[in-house]
């Protein structure tokens, strides 16, 4: 929600579209508190994933209040390609979607249409909701709002990967996320994204969209990683979660412990 005399401005979708690198984290618990903890970290951004999160929309409202007084774009991963979840979505306050398993154009201009008040699209217009401070942010908000909300959809079937010269062309469209997990399984080789046949058609995406307008996300297992991607040309990438780094960071320190005293 924007504060008071506040105008809609989306610093990371122009940051990208600038050709930088950002930063930020998976928000997969449903919890206010890591949210929180997220934030204060100092990230660019955080996606809060309500697809393989346990998301309804008032806890995505409650994340997005913990997180409101901190200088961090809220994004979020949509359950589908639907335009009322969508919708509502957005009208909690979220300032970037990402859309999962978009294959074809008129699935990505569909995924488009559904973030775009009209003319330029058909999301519902209505100033009661939080993105709109229940009226009192009016056309700071609603006025702004097409162009400031970032779009992404991402790659996740051979279907897709064949379609990438024609999802780059759709206005209103800033940028693909290639889902490695989906894609390789997709493609036959369940959870392997290593598999060659899976990493050449990460690289057909990749030439493609580095040649367009649109910038390139996907998740990476560390900053190690991250690295390796940004240094290829990457703008967005997600390497850590609130959900399993903690797990990681849990497991480091208990091994560890066991290794020490084995006997106790």
């Amino acid at each position: 929600m924007l504060k008071n005399g506040e105008v809609l401005y989306n610093k990371v979708k122009w940051m990208l579209k600038d050709g930088k690198r950002t930063i930020g984290s998976w928000l997969q618990l449903g919890s206010n508190i890591s949210a929180e903890i997220v934030a204060k970290a100092g990230p660019d951004w955080v996606m809060i994933d309500m697809e393989h999160g346990p998301y309804d929309i008032p806890t995505l409202t409650m994340q997005l209040q913990a997180i409101s007084k901190y200088d961090v774009v809220p994004f979020a991963r949509v359950p589908w390609n639907d335009m009322v979840a969508i919708k509502q979505i957005l009208d909690c306050g979220v300032m970037g979607i990402v859309v999962p398993y978009v294959s074809t154009k008129e699935e990505a201009e569909r995924a488009v249409a559904a973030c775009k008040y009209p003319t330029r699209g058909v999301r519902g217009v209505a100033g009661s909701p939080r993105a709109a401070g229940f009226t009192l942010d009016g056309q700071r908000y609603l006025g702004n709002a097409n162009d400031q909300i970032l779009v992404m959809t991402q790659v996740e079937t051979p279907e897709a990967v064949r379609n990438i010269e024609e999802l780059v062309t759709v206005d209103g469209l800033d940028g693909i996320f290639i889902g490695p997990m989906d894609l390789s399984c997709s493609m036959g080789h369940f959870a392997t994204p290593s598999d060659p046949e899976v990493q050449a058609a990460i690289r057909h995406v990749e030439d493609v969209v580095f040649k367009s307008d649109k910038f390139l996300a996907t998740v990476a297992s560390d900053m190690k990683a991250a690295k390796a991607l940004y240094d290829r040309g990457y703008g967005l990438v997600v390497p850590m979660s609130d959900s399993t780094t903690l797990a990681k960071a849990a497991k480091g320190v208990f091994d560890e412990f066991h290794s020490l005293y084995p006997n106790r």
